[in-house]
């Protein structure tokens, strides 16, 4: 693996690192009852994982010139695959670090809500005593936790589903439309624009269907209809499902990219 396709799977990482973690937010906001400031944690996240796709793009389009350019590309399926790759792994990781990251969002909460101040929470992190806090809350799931999956989700497979295909979508969308662009050189710059067709119907997903049903089971949760350790099922359930998702987008990327290629000749 060479220098530039290393800095891409760091970035596809990150960036779905990013994402997963977020959902710890949710769970934070549930346990300190500050719902509204959990939520604009979360959004700013995935604010921050979305945005970030766009300067993927331009990485991914260089890999791709560079290719071209050294007689390489039929080796551009193998590097989109590692970078699909690094997304699972990334994700993996993340559900792994979600305790860890809603230890460090309860704190993060209480600072904010004391000090009314986004510039000092952020130049905390970097103090001695905000490197301690992230230190003191690293936290792996617990082995009861893991068997506690097995009781009910708190979501219906339909749920599971939807943001599963909503997330492969996401993974794959910016990767295909620019390998659809190497597949139909004649007409590269119009298949990389249809990545925005392939993330805005995913993120028609999430906001339709699998928001509501996060944002019903918080209001359930603070009301005391649902219990926190419900939840918390349901939030790892959603993040399984991204991660599935992540993995679904193997077998999406090609066919997804030959139908951009398709489509690019008569858009």
């Amino acid at each position: 693996m060479d220098t530039q396709l290393l800095i891409i799977c760091l970035l596809t990482a990150g960036i779905n690192l990013i994402g997963t973690l977020a959902y710890g937010a949710r769970i934070a906001g549930v346990r300190t009852r500050r719902i509204a400031m959990s939520f604009a944690l979360f959004n700013v996240l995935v604010l921050v994982s979305r945005t970030s796709n766009g300067f993927l793009g331009p990485f991914l389009a260089k890999r791709i010139e560079t290719r071209l350019d050294d007689g390489g590309g039929a080796a551009l399926l193998g590097d989109f695959r590692l970078v699909l790759l690094s997304a699972s792994v990334a994700v993996a990781v993340g559900i792994i670090l979600v305790p860890t990251a809603q230890r460090l969002f309860v704190r993060a909460i209480g600072y904010f809500q004391e000090h009314r101040s986004t510039t000092r929470l952020v130049m905390r992190t970097f103090t001695p005593p905000g490197l301690r806090t992230m230190r003191d809350s690293i936290a792996l799931p617990r082995r009861d936790q893991i068997r506690a999956l097995a009781s009910p989700r708190g979501v219906g497979w339909g749920v599971l589903l939807a943001n599963c295909l909503a997330q492969a979508l996401l993974t794959v969308g910016v990767l295909a439309s620019l390998y659809a662009g190497y597949l139909n050189p004649e007409f590269r710059v119009t298949a990389s624009q249809l990545s925005a067709v392939i993330n805005g119907l995913a993120t028609i997903l999430l906001f339709a269907l699998i928001d509501p049903q996060l944002s019903v089971i918080t209001d359930d949760v603070v009301e005391g209809r649902v219990a926190e350790p419900l939840f918390r099922r349901t939030i790892i359930w959603i993040s399984l499902s991204r991660l599935a998702g992540t993995i679904l987008a193997q077998a999406l990327f090609v066919p997804a990219a030959m139908a951009i290629a398709f489509i690019a000749n008569y858009v």
